[in-house]
Order: structure tokens, then C-alpha cells, then sequence
């Protein structure tokens, strides 16, 4: 518990959690990034990231949540389902970030309780999935909803999901296809994601590319290495894609389409 972990100021488990607990607002924030950062997972830094959700103190002018958020991104890294319960309570919260942070982490945490609540946010489809007046929001999380339920298995969510892929956004409609793909496992939906990496703009791009390494679609191997974007960010699809092999091939021996993957990596590199 004495020892500094990293080089980040030196900082130990002890004095993350005492910061973590104390008055300074910046201490506050930065050690719940940091016990994230470290995979600080001891009961005491747990126990500690789920009290800084429902704390007070640190707020913006514009009301929003600061501390909250950067604690429900480490819980989402810590991988305790203690705090599924208190996430899914943050998703009342007025903030839009806390709210987004929490939905994401609890698609990293895999508890399936909390499909009904982020389902409910579905209901109402593309008429309630609009951006508020005079907000730059929309009125939900819902790129993280979506991909939350894909990685959550959640099949009983496929028809709320299904509108989605006609949402104005084009990024909802990529969120919409990874998550169906995932819960279909037709490859029509990944398709859609390999198309959009020939699109136009940058960002939907790079929104594709990110996409499409989540869900490891083997097919898409040599249009992601193509595609115009950072190489760096085709490197991370691609890594998605052999690691997605990686689990499918019996050690220690690897799949040919694997080691196409690790060709098309090196060609980038």
C-alpha cells in the first residue's frame, strides 16, 4: 500500500485514497483517474471511487460533475461489480457526462443487470433521439448505450436498437451496426461499417475504424489498413481484429488469417 506506483508524482495507493477522501477538489480528481489509471483495485479504493459518485462538492459552474465522472471511468477499469449498483444509479444524474461514463462502464463490467435500465433509454426511438434545443448534446449517452448493449449480449434489446441505424448522426448509425452485428452475428452490419470507411469526413473515419476493431471483423482487415486515417488508429482496429483470433486459435499455434493480421500490421508500421 506504501509503495509509489508509476512515475505520475509518486504518488502510493495510501495517499490516492487519502486525496481521494480529502478536501482539495483537484487532489480529488486526479486520484480517481490515477487508482483507474493503476487498476488500484483494493476494497479501500473501491469503496472509495463509489462514495466520490454521489459527491457534491465538485461541480462546475455550468453544473456539471467533474469528480463523479473521472470516478465512474476507473470503476469501469477496476472490473468490481460492488459498483454496478451505484453506476446505475448515476444514470439519473443531471450531468451528461457522468451519465455517459457510467453507461460505458458498465458495458465494461459485463453485469447484465443493468440492460433493462439502458434499454429504457431506447424506448421512444428516433423521436426522443434528437438533439436538445440550445444544447450540443443529444438527450442521452447514446453511442455508449448502444455499444454497451452490444457488448452486454443484450439480444432482447435488438429491436430498440434496429432504428437507430436510420438516426440522422452517422455515428449513432455506426454504434447501431456494431451493436447489432454483435447481437446478430450478420454480417451485413458489419459491411456497413467497412463501407463507411471509405466515407468522406475524417472523424466518421476514425469512428468506423474504432468500430470495427471492437467487434474483430476479420473481413475488414484489408480496408481498414487502406483506409485514410492515422496509422496508429488503423494499427489499434487491427489489433482488435488478431486479438479477436488470437482467442479462437488453439496455442500455441496461430490462424492463418491471423497471421495475415499481423502482416497487414507490420506493412502500417
Amino acid at each position: 500500500m506504501g509503495e509509489p506506483i508509476g512515475d505520475e508524482q509518486s504518488l502510493t495507493v495510501a495517499q490516492a485514497i487519502a486525496n481521494l477522501r480529502g478536501p482539495d477538489p483537484g487532489l480529488r480528481y486526479y486520484a480517481a483517474w490515477w487508482l483507474g489509471r493503476f487498476r488500484v483495485a483494493t476494497p479501500e479504493a473501491i469503496s472509495a471511487l463509489i462514495d466520490s459518485l454521489s459527491d457534491e462538492a465538485d461541480r462546475t459552474a455550468e453544473g456539471g460533475y467533474p469528480l463523479r465522472r473521472n470516478a465512474a471511468r476507473a470503476l469501469g477499469k477496476l472490473g468490481n461489480l460492488q459498483a454496478v449498483p451505484a453506476l446505475i444509479r448515476c444514470l439519473e444524474c443531471d450531468d451528461f457526462y457522468v451519465r455517459e461514463a457510467a453507461v460505458q462502464s458498465l458495458g465494461m463490467l459485463g453485469d447484465r443487470s443493468c440492460i433493462p435500465v439502458l434499454m429504457s433509454f431506447l424506448e421512444g426511438g428516433l423521436a426522443v433521439a434528437q438533439p436538445t434545443p440550445g444544447k450540443i448534446n443529444l438527450p442521452q449517452p447514446y453511442n455508449a448505450i448502444l455499444e454497451a448493449l452490444g457488448a452486454l449480449n443484450a439480444t432482447e434489446a435488438v429491436p430498440l436498437i434496429e432504428p437507430f441505424l436510420d438516426h440522422p448522426f452517422e455515428m449513432l448509425q455506426y454504434a447501431a451496426a456494431r451493436a447489432m452485428y454483435e447481437l446478430t452475428q450478420n454480417p451485413v452490419y458489419a459491411e456497413r461499417l467497412v463501407r463507411a470507411l471509405a466515407g468522406e469526413k475524417l472523424p466518421l473515419r476514425r469512428a468506423a475504424l474504432a468500430d470495427l476493431g471492437a467487434i474483430g471483423y476479420l473481413p475488414a482487415a484489408d480496408a481498414i489498413a487502406q483506409t485514410l486515417a492515422e496509422n496508429s488508429l488503423k494499427l489499434i482496429a487491427l489489433k482488435g481484429l488478431l486479438e479477436k483470433q488470437v482467442q479462437e486459435a488453439t496455442p500455441p499455434n496461430l490462424t492463418a488469417d491471423a497471421l495475415q493480421v499481423m502482416e497487414l500490421m507490420d506493412s502500417l508500421l
